[in-house]
């Protein structure tokens, strides 16, 4: 069988090393989220993780890996007798796929014995297994929100209780839990963030000969696994021991009340919410000591636990990427700490020993200049550039829509709460918080037969399922069963939708303040969408054609950054953006058939380009309504004299017609607070 990739052989990943080796020191720092572009080795080096930690003891044929050592066991294999046989196996790298059920997360009743034998057994899920291991979920940021959920409260709390399908069950869950996600396919929500313990962004090596040392590896790898692994054998060894010796050591570090202050300190000047993070970094700073082979938290350790456990942490808006600025940190921490305290044998070998894992200690001299290039851009709003010349007024760029006009860019103003729009009926889509679904939770409303693995049992369904066969079955005392009785609960709640904005970039909407508006229209439904879980897609149209600036993706932060230097200027090409529009919805529905789209038009309902430009416009609407396309036209005309153009193209579209101005939610709510007082008046 080949060998995992060696930990110690992965070039580059400094941070990500020391995060994951401090949480395997102290696992109730609460795991550790690596964000990176794809090809960065994030899941090359968890997987390697669990070869290099030291084995642990188990008690034999305990499905729920129980420490001979602990006095009061919480397995539901127990209770146990006091001389147990003991085995030694590796730790355990768990690894929960994106598709997961609930049921198999926390494991359920065994419906094989259930209905076979009438016994009521609980059949362990991947929480058990991953007791006392690592519990690695790649992609998290795919997952359902409520097993993201469950999986963070499993870990803080240290063991899983299970109360369902008429099993009650509590076992201990105690491991570490590491996540990697590419950022380009999806954010995972602020609270979601908050809840990992570390975090830590990955990209490849800019440096040439990094890069050329980390394809010679990897080519030497794949030709000789196993002589590749032996080659860094002793490293390897070296790094287990080490953790060991670190795992012995990090309950006898003492956090002084200096550490303490500083600790408190860093929070505060980075304005994070609560209290998670001066405890996390507390933990972290402490495993740092420890890793380090001292009894003593030194600034050394606070600022290496402040650069992980804080930059998520930090108040942002929703579309800013996490980050930390390293220069106001230093500043804070100052120069002052107080004298270290004489330490034993274990300060003179940690500071002797030669190991390749002490490349990961401290970032190396290239990562802190990128990371103080993050730092400042991350500080930085969003671009915002203007044309060299004056923007003209809104009624002179109506005049120019039939011709060339000047390219301007404008910037979103700040986002608002938008209206909540949805698709109509009832989907099966990916769990979300927009539109009406069968999903695996939500409320109960009926029942259907077993088709596949896992699901809720609906017991009452069941029983009478198998009630009109209990005579020919020779029922004698309890209810007799079989495979097909079993119905499973069919559960309604809110799915996720792919949101599809196709945008007029033209000259009539080229009127800074109009397309100010729109792009901060844009962007509040961007954060309604991000908040809901939505994919989104952006078209645009102007001059002689629509582009696809951005192809469905989870990301909302990238759509905000198009967004942003998203220019306006030339002809209105409608009828071209509707045949673009069909075209990416056509390819959507076949890569992601559950998703429904929800298609929104933002125009003022002109069409300037080509012969009968508006008449061919709304002949492609009338066909593209007719496919059932859920659609939304936001007009965006201004000025008392009114075409009403986008109110005709929402008609051949069969969409719902909403102004500009009633997007936010508050017009709205002032719409309806005006209605009521004039009813009330009459």
């Amino acid at each position: 069988m080949p060998q995992h990739y060696p930990f110690s052989a992965v070039v580059g990943s400094d941070d990500m090393a020391l995060a994951l080796t401090l949480s395997t020191i102290s696992p109730a720092i609460g795991g550790v989220l690596v964000r990176g572009e794809k090809g960065t080795a994030k899941s090359t080096m968890v997987r390697a993780l669990a070869s290099v930690l030291p084995p642990i003891d188990v008690i034999a044929g305990d499905r729920f890996s129980t420490d001979p050592r602990e006095s009061n066991p919480l397995s539901p294999d127990g209770p146990f007798a006091r001389d147990v046989d003991v085995e030694t196996r590796p730790v355990r790298l768990v690894e929960l796929p994106v598709g997961a059920t609930e049921d198999r997360v926390l494991g359920s009743l065994h419906l094989e014995k259930a209905l076979s034998d009438g016994v009521t057994e609980y059949e362990p899920g991947l929480l058990a297994r991953a007791h006392r291991g690592i519990l690695y979920v790649d992609e998290v940021n795919l997952l359902h929100d409520h097993l993201v959920d469950l999986l963070l409260d499993a870990a803080a709390m240290g063991r899983s209780t299970v109360e369902r399908d008429g099993v009650s069950v509590e076992h201990a869950a105690r491991f570490v839990l590491v996540g990697t996600m590419n950022p380009e396919e999806g954010e995972l929500r602020p609270q979601l963030l908050d809840r990992f313990g570390l975090t830590v962004e990955v990209a490849a090596p800019r440096d040439p000969a990094t890069r050329v040392e980390v394809v010679r590896r990897r080519l030497a790898y794949e030709t000789d696994p196993d002589a590749f692994a032996a080659t860094y054998a002793e490293d390897e060894a070296t790094l287990t021991d080490r953790i060991q010796a670190a795992q012995k050591l990090v309950d006898q570090v003492d956090l002084s009340d200096w550490a303490l202050l500083k600790i408190a300190e860093v929070c505060a000047a980075f304005e994070v919410d609560g209290m998670r993070a001066d405890i996390v970094t507390a933990r972290a700073a402490a495993a740092h000591a420890a890793w380090n082979g001292r009894t003593s938290v030194l600034r050394e350790d606070i600022r290496a636990a402040a650069r992980l456990a804080l930059p998520h942490r930090r108040r942002r808006n929703p579309f800013d990427a996490p980050g930390i600025d390293e220069d106001l940190l230093d500043q804070i921490l100052g120069d002052d700490e107080p004298e270290p305290e004489p330490e034993g044998d274990n300060t003179d070998d940690a500071e002797t020993q030669e190991s390749p894992t002490n490349e990961f200690d401290s970032p190396s001299e290239q990562d802190a200049a990128e990371s103080d290039v993050s730092s400042a851009s991350d500080g930085e709003s969003r671009p915002e550039r203007h044309s060299q010349r004056e923007s003209q007024p809104e009624q002179q760029a109506e005049q120019q829509a039939g011709g060339t006009s000047e390219v301007t860019v404008a910037a979103p103003q700040q986002p608002y709460r938008p209206r909540l729009f949805t698709v109509g009926g009832t989907g099966a889509g990916e769990s979300g918080k927009r539109s009406r679904a069968i999903t695996e939770t939500g409320r109960r409303i009926g029942a259907q037969r077993r088709t596949g693995q896992g699901g809720s049992i609906h017991l009452m369904e069941t029983i009478r399922a198998a009630a009109p066969h209990q005579h020919a079955r020779g029922r004698v005392g309890s209810l007799q069963f079989r495979a097909d009785d079993l119905r499973l609960a069919v559960k309604e709640g809110h799915e996720s939708n792919l949101i599809l904005f196709c945008v007029d970039a033209s000259g009539s909407m080229a009127a800074r303040k109009r397309m100010e508006q729109v792009k901060t229209a844009i962007l509040s439904l961007l954060m309604d969408a991000y908040q809901r879980r939505d994919k989104v897609g952006l078209i645009t149209f102007r001059q002689d054609g629509a582009e696809l600036a951005l192809p469905p993706t989870g990301s909302i932060d990238i759509a905000a950054t198009r967004l942003a230097e998203l220019p306006a200027g030339g002809r209105t090409p409608l009828a071209e953006a509707l045949l673009k529009t069909a075209d990416v919805v056509r390819l959507e529905r076949v890569r992601d058939p559950r998703r429904r789209p929800l298609l929104v038009v933002i125009t003022d309902g002109r069409a300037t380009y080509g012969d009968n430009a508006l008449a061919r416009a709304h002949q492609v609407a009338k066909h593209l309504g007719a496919t059932g396309l859920a659609s939304l036209v936001i007009d965006c005309e201004t000025g008392k004299f009114r075409m009403g153009l986008a109110s005709q193209l929402a008609d051949h579209l069969m969409a719902e017609y909403v102004p500009l101005g009633e997007i936010s939610a508050s017009a709205l709510t002032d719409v309806v607070r005006s209605g009521l007082h004039e009813t009330g008046a009459a």
